[in-house]
């Protein structure tokens, strides 16, 4: 097991490649903490299921009261925490048929939103397990970005404009917390089959997006489950700053 006893909070766990990520990671030995604003239960009963031991809570990443109250909840659990997963984050699809759109459509509210989850958001989580991973003296921020930040997405303009602010913010925190021994790291997967992607995207916007490609192959969630395990394990004790793309080489 290459986590095991590690305390991992995993926000945005309800559902997608958060629920992937607690399943693999209580797998591979962690005790984990899932939080979203929707509900945790249904998580959390497959992790007990598995033998795991989980925490879960009702969480607004973009509340620092929320935040503050996540971290605090988990130390008291379990003592610790060793490895934060930034996972929330808006995309659009099950919420939003209409997500994708020329840039000039959007609306100041639609910016904002976004923003305030998949930027504030991240902010506000390191912000609030900085003190518990400074006090241990460790820690692991694991941020999740999307290839989107690199390669160009004018139809999602707002998205992956936030995700490049969590790559800057990535690197940034990297510089700034190592005097800590708290490595930060981001995953930048490319287009994965989630429940969101698949409601959002044509079977047609599928096969495009996989034509540029270097591998065939769908990117599921299972596979980003698999970089998290990597950078949240002592083999990544040496790695910070760094963004591990998962995109079957869609840009190289």
């Amino acid at each position: 097991m290459q986590l095991k006893d590690k305390v991992i909070i995993i926000t945005g766990s309800a559902r997608g490649m958060g629920r992937e990520f607690a399943l693999r990671t209580v797998r591979e030995g962690a005790k984990v903490t899932v939080c979203d604003i929707l509900d945790c239960g249904p998580v959390a009963g497959e992790i007990k299921a598995l033998g795991g031991e989980v925490l879960a809570l009702k969480t607004d990443v973009t509340s620092e009261q929320d935040t503050v109250a996540m971290a605090r909840k988990t130390a008291d659990r379990f003592g610790r925490i060793d490895v934060l997963v930034n996972n929330a984050g808006l995309y659009g699809g099950i919420e939003n048929k209409n997500f994708a759109k020329p840039f000039e459509e959007l609306t100041g509210l639609e910016w904002d939103k976004m923003m305030a989850v998949n930027l504030k958001g991240v902010f506000l989580c390191c912000k609030a397990v900085l003190p518990y991973m400074k006090k241990q003296g460790q820690g692991k921020i694991i941020n999740i970005g999307s290839t989107t930040a690199f390669t160009g997405a004018p139809s999602l303009l707002h998205y992956a404009t936030s995700k490049g602010g969590v790559w800057t913010m990535t690197k940034g925190l990297a510089r700034g917390l190592g005097k800590f021994n708290i490595n930060v790291n981001a995953i930048a997967p490319g287009m994965t089959l989630t429940e969101a992607t698949t409601t959002m995207l044509s079977d047609d916007a599928v096969r495009q997006i996989m034509a540029t490609q270097c591998l065939p192959k769908f990117i599921k969630p299972e596979h980003v489950a698999g970089a998290v395990v990597f950078l949240a394990s002592d083999d990544a004790d040496m790695i910070t700053g760094h963004t591990l793309a998962v995109n079957a080489g869609e840009y190289v």
